[in-house]
């Protein structure tokens, strides 16, 4: 079960998790998005909220809507989502994270960059 936070609305909340998914590949671009009503029993939400934060990822351009046939991932969705969000993390995050590692005395050959087997 999802925990919502009440930092920013659930419907945003909701299209990070969804963006995440488009950036993992999940749909793949041309495909079908999950239905409202799917999405609405997956995370036991209101279809309207789910709504909301299916149109907040048509707006950023990312789904088109099918009349009729439902909301499909658009041809360089993956690839504009990955651009914005390395843009927001470089200039939001990263500063943020800097200084944190600077504070802890954290350098980067203290990092471990691959993941461990």
């Amino acid at each position: 079960m999802q925990a919502w936070d009440q930092k920013q609305p659930i419907y945003q909340q909701l299209a990070d998790i969804l963006a995440a998914g488009l950036l993992d590949g999940q749909p793949p671009e041309g495909q079908a998005m999950p239905s409202v009503r799917v999405l609405a029993g997956r995370y036991l939400l209101n279809p309207l909220t789910v709504n909301r934060a299916l149109q907040a990822l048509g707006d950023e351009g990312l789904l088109d809507n099918r009349r009729g046939l439902g909301l499909y991932v658009l041809p360089g969705a993956r690839e504009r989502l990955r651009a914005a969000e390395r843009q927001r993390f470089l200039l939001a995050e990263w500063p943020r994270l800097r200084e944190r590692l600077r504070r802890l005395g954290i350098a980067a050959h203290d990092l471990q960059w691959e993941e461990l087997p």
